[in-house]
């Protein structure tokens, strides 16, 4: 290789590496036009959990114990320092506000257990990215009025401040969920049935930890995965978030951390969002593809646990498609099911959904020998709102078709990523008519603004999502047959 050859390689890298940097420098000035930041923005917690803290002997107990330090931090260092004056009257770290979520029966952002007289099995509830425990709320009354122990667990830099999601990694998330999983072990015996339930993020986290599980022995294995809305795939551009490490460090350029600075409004979900959250969620997808593809290739999801998974066709926040691809494609066993609300169909909608022609069933019956039972909750046809469930077994192109008795309500055109598992009456993200709740603030699921576009603090896209799920009862339905056939298989 000649001298003249290597100089003009040379030259190219330093010259992609400029190009690179300015890019970079660009992106960091245009931060500094976002929001300014807030104490809950700038902070740092230092009770919260972290892989480290995991020694040996170290078990759910100390969790909750460490967990109340932090929350009793979250309101010396954050709440107690809030102006209570009306400009920050929605805030949720206003003292008494009606955004605040310390309600007088219990602050659903912290870990809480469901304890039943008589248990019959166990669940771990893993909530999803910038989420709290509330988010599987429902999910978790379900399973308790059926006799399991659930533990919903908060996740490291969950339930606090946003600030939280900057000082946070995915192997602090895993390492808690192998906490919880063991504390469910241990309270209910080694032969009663034992679930995981994830969503969205926590949906990664649960598939990761059956995996672990099922080549570590001091790991308790689950019977069944609930999955809602799992990330499975998301964007790669999230694969270099934390490139802004580079200059973020910088007080000039400390926006740069974060890539949407949003008023915190939402009880029990951050709407500010840091880089490092994005960057970790897209750490822990990775580690999840190569992990699935290894066990796949070992043989070892011949004895992977069942999995039911419920997404929306449509999700802007992680890919349906890495769901079907990178997991569902490699299911080894007949005991799983894909179940995709689709869009709304309806004929004089379809011209406004450019994604109306691409429907899972037509890109999905093809294969007459999927490996698991698919089924498209979907309209009865193109002239009807009504919707049927339409199924496909596995190992088969046989597609059976059921009447719900269900519609889709005015105005839906289709369900969201953030709405798949919570019920049309929750208080707060529901459709605004829930009854006998303590809740008292602002009905998120029910807010419909209209106006002067670019004039709300708040993002006219984040106040026009579906925020709960009209066919909410089918999911209840469905993971009542899932508890039902475990209990029966242990009589």
């Amino acid at each position: 290789m000649s001298r003249r050859y290597v100089e003009k390689v040379v030259k190219l890298i330093l010259l992609a590496a400029l190009l690179c940097f300015a890019l970079l420098l660009a992106w960091a000035f245009q931060s500094r036009s976002m929001p300014a930041l807030k104490i809950w923005h700038t902070t740092t917690l230092q009770s919260e959990f972290h892989s480290g803290d995991a020694t040996v002997g170290y078990v759910f107990a100390d969790y909750l114990i460490q967990e109340e330090r932090l929350f009793a931090e979250l309101e010396a260092q954050i709440v107690f320092q809030v102006d209570p004056s009306p400009q920050v009257r929605y805030e949720r770290y206003k003292r008494g506000g009606t955004q605040n979520p310390a309600w007088s029966s219990s602050n659903w952002n912290r870990t809480y257990e469901m304890i039943p007289d008589r248990i019959k099995g166990g669940a771990l509830l893993l909530h999803g990215l910038t989420d709290s425990p509330y988010s599987l709320r429902r999910i978790a009354e379900i399973l308790y009025q059926r006799g399991f122990y659930v533990l919903a667990l908060r996740l490291p830099g969950h339930g606090t401040i946003p600030g939280a999601l900057t000082d946070v990694s995915w192997e602090d998330w895993r390492a808690a969920s192998r906490i919880g999983a063991k504390q469910v072990r241990h309270r209910i015996g080694d032969k009663l049935p034992f679930f995981m339930a994830g969503f969205s993020n926590g949906g990664a986290l649960a598939v990761t930890y059956a995996l672990d599980a099922m080549s570590n022995e001091n790991l308790p294995q689950p019977e069944q995965l609930l999955l809602f809305s799992p990330e499975i795939g998301i964007s790669p551009f999230a694969k270099v978030a934390n490139s802004q490490k580079l200059l973020s460090f910088l007080p000039y350029f400390a926006k740069f951390k974060w890539l949407s600075i949003q008023p915190e409004y939402d009880p029990f979900k951050y709407n500010s969002f840091p880089k490092n959250a994005a960057q970790e969620a897209w750490e822990l997808t990775d580690f999840l593809e190569k992990r699935i593809t290894a066990a796949h290739s070992a043989g070892l999801l011949k004895i992977f646990p069942g999995v039911l998974t419920f997404l929306s066709w449509q999700d802007s926040t992680v890919y349906t498609s890495e769901t079907i691809q990178r997991l569902y494609s490699y299911l080894d066993n007949d005991d799983s099911e894909l179940v995709i609300f689709d869009v709304n169909r309806f004929d004089p909608l379809v011209p406004f959904i450019p994604v109306a022609n691409a429907s899972p069933l037509l890109k999905l019956k093809a294969n007459a020998d999927l490996p698991y039972r698919l089924t498209v909750i979907t309209n009865v046809s193109g002239v009807s709102q009504e919707v049927a469930e339409k199924t496909k077994p596995p190992h088969t192109a046989a597609i059976n078709t059921r009447l719900l008795g269900m519609t889709w309500p005015p105005g839906v055109y289709s369900l969201s990523h953030v709405a798949i598992p919570f019920s049309p009456d929750d208080p707060v993200y529901g459709n605004g008519r829930a009854v006998g709740t303590e809740y008292q603030g602002l009905p998120l699921g029910a807010l419909s603004p209209r106006g002067e576009t670019r004039l709300l603090i708040a993002p006219v896209d984040q106040l026009m999502r579906l925020r709960y799920n009209p066919f909410f009862s089918y999911i209840e339905a469905r993971v009542e047959e899932e508890i039902s056939e475990s209990l029966y298989l242990v009589q």
